[in-house]
């Protein structure tokens, strides 16, 4: 039986990413870990992940929730230097 950590060290995501998945699509870790995998491999999964990113960045500091957006930020800018998103983020899908 796989874990989350053998999942995680086959996936192109770090957890604090799929963290971020998880939260903003209401799942799982581990079934967001699934998702972020098949979404990383589309042609516009880096931009929908972008997006999710700033979706949940937005609602985190409209709540005053700034800790939290920091870390979502955090985990965007990784995202963005890991993966070399190649879309603008802040262009709509």
């Amino acid at each position: 039986m796989l874990t989350f950590e053998d999942c995680l060290g086959l996936c192109e995501l770090s957890e604090e990413e799929i963290r971020a998945i998880a939260e903003h699509e209401h799942l799982p870790e581990i079934v967001a870990l699934e998702l972020g995998s098949y979404l990383i491999r589309g042609p516009d999964g880096e931009l929908l992940m972008s997006h999710m990113f700033i979706e949940d960045i937005r609602a985190a500091e409209g709540r005053g929730d700034v800790v939290h957006a920091v870390s979502l930020k955090r985990a965007l800018r990784q995202f963005i230097e890991q993966h070399g998103a190649k879309h603008d983020p802040g262009r709509e899908p």
